[in-house]
């Protein structure tokens, strides 16, 4: 019998070399994770039968060491969840491995070519959160967006003094017509770039006219805006305003303004929130992704587009996953359904961009348990000779 059970030893020590060696050699295998393996005693009734190999765990939530790459599509999983992929043959795994590209199509692939899944955008940029798909990042340029829209937050100083405007009328040239004056860069439907100077003249207490300017000719149209004695907040115009002007050669810019969260306190006039509409047409040279796994190409005018939304998934029981080539997983009836979600929301972990999961492999740790390997083969090894020679001895005795 003594035989038998070192056999057992032997097999046993043999598969747990075979995941030792399997983590040695995955030591620099972008987030790849350790595995053991698990023995188990077997007995028939109280006689000793020797060791199984009861299956082998995965360390799957030991995270690995970070690694900057500087490459905007290398993704890193702060914490819990899997990145999620499928080949062109419908086959979704599971991987923790965030080095991806984009293909000749857009599309953001891992290095075996399954696409990256998400949440993708209609043709308005809006996210299309009930529907997961392949991510396209959109190639080219973006044509120029006329101006519609300028909100401007601002504190208008009520220490000023009031400017008899019958006396003093305004002029631009003139300082002594206004108080204040502040200059916005908007774009027409061709994407020039165009002035829009407005000059602020206190004509009463807790009163102000707005003159304007387009790239430097005055405007007849002119714009009130009263304040709360009270509470120093606007009190009109509580709506945005309407305003056009005129372009050489390309439409005309319609554009509303909104000064509904001025405020007038006894301090400077400071600018808070000058934020327009508009730019001008550009060609795209980078990709951006989100701590929230938000994708964004980037384009040479400073414009970022929405290109959609990475998803993750997290298992009720994460161990039960099977693992495949590619450094992935797949789903089993031990794992549970997988839970989709995006990064940092509930459970899921936020993205780090530019970074990658390092093996969560202690090679030190290895090292020894294929020390502590040898030493149980060998020992195994020495039952069998052992046995042997007993054997011998007592058939020399008969």
């Amino acid at each position: 019998m003594s035989y038998e059970i070192a056999a057992t030893g032997l097999n046993a020590v043999n598969e747990q070399l075979d995941g030792i060696s399997n983590n040695i050699a995955n030591s620099g295998t972008v987030g790849y994770k350790s595995m053991t393996t698990e023995f188990s005693a077997m007995y028939a009734g109280t006689q000793a039968m020797g060791v199984s190999v009861a299956g082998t765990a995965q360390s799957i939530s030991r995270g690995g060491s970070m690694v900057s790459t500087g490459n905007a599509l290398d993704l890193a999983i702060n914490n819990d969840g899997f990145f999620v992929t499928c080949d062109s043959a419908g086959n979704v795994t599971y991987t923790r491995a965030g080095s991806f590209t984009t293909n000749k199509d857009g599309y953001i692939v891992d290095t075996s070519g399954s696409y990256l899944q998400g949440y993708p955008v209609d043709d308005s940029g809006t996210l299309e959160t009930g529907t997961v798909s392949d991510l396209q990042i959109k190639t080219g340029n973006i044509p120029a967006q006329a101006t519609d829209s300028l909100t401007f937050t601002a504190n208008f100083n009520a220490s000023d003094e009031a400017i008899d405007t019958e006396a003093v009328p305004f002029d631009p040239t003139n300082t002594a017509s206004y108080n204040d004056t502040y200059t916005t860069t908007v774009y027409d439907s061709l994407g020039n770039e165009h002035s829009v100077c407005q000059y602020f003249t206190k004509t009463a207490d807790n009163t102000w006219q707005v003159h304007y300017s387009f790239d430097g000719d005055t405007q007849d149209t002119t714009t009130d805006l009263t304040f709360d004695p009270t509470t120093g907040k606007i009190a009109s115009p509580t709506t945005p305003v309407d305003l056009e002007f005129a372009v050489d050669g390309a439409a005309p810019i319609d554009m509303t303004l909104d000064y509904g969260s001025c405020t007038q306190y006894g301090s400077e006039f400071s600018v808070t929130t000058n934020s327009a509409t508009g730019y001008a047409s550009a060609e795209q040279n980078g990709v951006q992704v989100d701590d929230d796994g938000k994708v964004y190409a980037t384009y040479s005018n400073g414009e970022r587009m929405l290109q959609g939304q990475v998803v993750l998934a997290t298992f009720p029981d994460e161990n039960g996953l099977e693992a495949v080539s590619g450094t992935a997983w797949v789903q089993t009836g031990e794992s549970g359904t997988p839970l989709i979600g995006t990064p940092g929301s509930g459970s899921f972990g936020s993205l780090s961009s530019g970074m990658l999961e390092g093996s969560n492999v202690d090679l030190t740790s290895e090292l020894v348990n294929l020390m502590t390997a040898q030493r149980n083969y060998q020992a195994n090894t020495k039952v069998i000779s052992t046995s042997s020679q007993l054997d011998q001895a007592l058939f020399q005795a008969m």
